[in-house]
C-alpha cells in the first residue's frame, strides 16, 4: 500500500470521527436532558449549535490552510476535536457541555475540508476517482451506524461514552498524522476577507436557525420562514461579493465548470437525502411501528450494508457506464427505494424493508462516489483549495438542512392527515427529490469526467 493511500485512509478516519460524532449525539439527547434536568428543546441545542458552528467556520479552512499549512491546521483540528470530546464527556454542567460542542464544531469545520484538501490538492485527474473512494465511506457509514451504536451505548453504558469513544481514535490519528504528513512549504495567504466571512456566517446562521426553529413544538412558522428566506437572499449577496471582490475569502469561478457545478446543485439534494433518510426511517419504525430503538436501528443498518456492499464495485460501474450513466442508475435506486418505503406497513416482511434500505444505501454510495470523483475532474490543482472550500460549505448546509427539512415536511403534512401518512409522504418526497439531478445529468455528454477514469 502506497503512502498516498495510507494518508487518504488516515484522512478518512478523521472524517469518520467527525461525522459520527455529529450524528450519534442525537441518540443521547433524552439521557443528557435527564442528567442536567433540561427540556428536549434545550438539549437539541447540542445538535444545532454544532451544525451552525461547522457551517460558519468552514470558509476559514481554506485561508488558514494557505496561511499556516495544511498539516498544522489538520493536526490542530484533530487535537481540538479530541480535547473537546473529553471536555464534553466530563462536563459538569449543561452550559459547559454546550461550550464543548461549540469547540467541536470549530474543530470539525477545519478538519473536514483540510483533510479533503490534503488528499485532493496534488492528485492527478487520472487518480481522483480512486482517491475519492477512500474519502466517501465516512459520510456513508457514520450516519448509518450512528443510531445502532448510539442506542447500544445509551442502553448498556451512559451518554458520556458517546464522547469518550473519540479519545482513542483521535489520539491514534494525531500520532500517525504527525509522523506521516510532510510539512507544507512556502505558506502564504492573501489578506483575510472579513466582509465575505461575515456575510457567509450571517447567512448560514439565519438559514440553519430558521430551519431548526421550524422543527420545534409550537414553532413560529412566520418567523422561521422569514429567517430562512433572509438567509437565502444573503447567499445571493455572498455570491455577488465573492464574484466581485479583489481578494475574496475563496473564489467561486469553479462554478463555471459544469462537472463541478452539478456536484453542488444536484449533489446538494443528494446530501440532503443522505442526511435525512436514516433519521426518518429510525423515527418511523419507532413511532409508527412501535419498535424498540435497537430493533429499528438494526434495520437502518441495512443502509450501511448497501453502502459497503456496492463500494468495491463503484469504480468499475463508473468506468463501464461513465459518470453520466452511473449517476442516473444511482438516482433511480434512490428514487425507487424512497417511494417504495412509503408503502411499507407493520405486516411488511422484514426482508423487504431491509432490501429497500440496502438499495437506498447502494444508490447513495454510488452517487456520492461519482459526484466526488467528478467534482474536481476539470478543476486545476491550484484552484482546488477554493473549490474544496465552496464544496464543503454547500455539503454542510445540505446535510444540516436534511433532518430539519424532512421534520418540517412531516409536521406540516401531519396537520392535514394521519401521522403515519405524513411519514409515508416524507419517504416519497426524499425519493422524488432525485428528479432534479436526473434531469440535470440527463443532458450531459457521456464523456464528462473521462480524464479521471483512464488510470483508476
Amino acid at each position: 500500500m502506497s503512502k498516498t493511500i495510507k494518508i487518504a485512509l488516515l484522512m478518512a478516519a478523521s472524517l469518520f470521527m467527525e461525522i459520527l460524532d455529529g450524528t450519534i449525539v442525537t441518540t443521547a439527547l433524552p439521557k443528557i436532558g435527564v442528567t442536567f434536568n433540561r427540556s428536549a428543546a434545550t438539549t437539541a441545542l447540542l445538535v444545532s449549535v454544532y451544525l451552525i458552528t461547522v457551517a460558519v467556520f468552514i470558509p476559514l479552512s481554506g485561508w488558514l490552510a494557505h496561511r499556516f499549512g495544511k498539516k498544522i491546521i489538520w493536526l490542530s483540528a484533530v487535537a481540538l476535536f479530541t480535547a473537546s470530546s473529553l471536555g464534553s464527556a466530563l462536563a459538569p454542567t449543561f452550559t459547559i457541555l454546550l461550550a464543548m460542542r461549540l469547540l467541536q464544531g470549530v474543530a470539525g469545520s477545519l478538519m473536514t475540508p483540510t483533510a479533503r484538501l490534503i488528499v485532493l490538492e496534488k492528485t492527478e485527474p487520472s487518480q481522483l476517482l480512486r482517491m475519492v473512494s477512500y474519502l466517501v465511506w465516512p459520510a456513508l457509514i457514520a450516519p448509518a451506524i450512528a443510531p445502532v451504536l448510539g442506542g447500544f451505548i445509551i442502553t448498556y453504558w451512559s451518554w458520556h461514552w458517546i464522547f469518550f469513544i473519540n479519545l482513542p481514535i483521535g489520539i491514534v490519528i494525531l500520532a500517525i498524522g504527525t509522523w506521516w504528513l510532510a510539512p507544507d512549504q512556502h505558506n502564504t495567504a492573501q489578506p483575510f476577507d472579513w466582509m465575505g466571512f461575515l456575510e457567509i456566517a450571517a447567512s448560514s446562521i439565519l438559514i440553519l436557525v430558521g430551519a431548526e426553529a421550524a422543527t420545534r413544538t409550537n414553532a413560529n412558522w412566520g418567523l422561521s420562514s422569514a429567517l430562512v428566506i433572509i438567509g437565502l437572499l444573503g447567499i445571493g449577496l455572498v455570491g455577488y461579493h465573492l464574484s466581485h471582490a479583489a481578494q475574496p475569502l475563496f473564489a467561486v469561478t469553479a462554478l463555471k465548470t459544469a462537472s463541478f457545478r452539478i456536484c453542488q446543485t444536484g449533489g446538494s439534494l443528494l446530501w440532503l437525502s443522505v442526511g435525512a433518510l436514516p433519521y426518518l426511517l429510525t423515527v418511523y419504525l419507532q413511532t409508527i411501528f412501535g419498535w424498540a430503538a435497537v430493533k429499528a436501528g438494526g434495520f437502518v443498518l441495512f443502509i450501511f450494508v448497501g453502502n459497503i456492499g456496492i463500494k468495491p464495485f463503484t469504480t468499475i460501474i463508473i468506468q463501464k457506464l461513465s459518470y453520466r450513466g452511473a449517476l442516473l442508475a444511482a438516482f433511480l435506486m434512490v428514487l425507487v427505494s424512497g417511494v417504495a418505503l412509503a408503502f411499507i406497513r407493520e405486516n411488511t416482511a422484514a426482508p423487504i424493508i431491509a432490501l429497500l434500505a440496502m438499495v437506498a444505501g447502494m444508490g447513495r454510495s454510488l452517487a456520492l462516489t461519482a459526484y466526488n470523483g467528478l467534482s474536481f475532474a476539470e478543476i486545476a490543482p491550484q484552484d482546488r483549495n477554493s473549490a474544496n472550500t465552496l464544496s464543503a460549505v454547500v455539503q454542510t448546509m445540505a446535510q444540516g438542512l436534511g433532518v430539519s427539512l424532512i421534520t418540517v415536511v412531516v409536521h406540516v403534512i401531519s396537520m392535514y392527515t394521519a401521522l403515519a401518512t405524513a411519514y409515508e409522504y416524507g419517504f416519497a418526497i426524499l425519493g422524488l427529490l432525485m428528479l432534479f439531478p436526473i434531469l440535470e445529468v440527463w443532458g450531459l455528454p457521456k464523456t464528462l469526467g473521462n480524464a479521471t477514469l483512464s488510470a483508476s
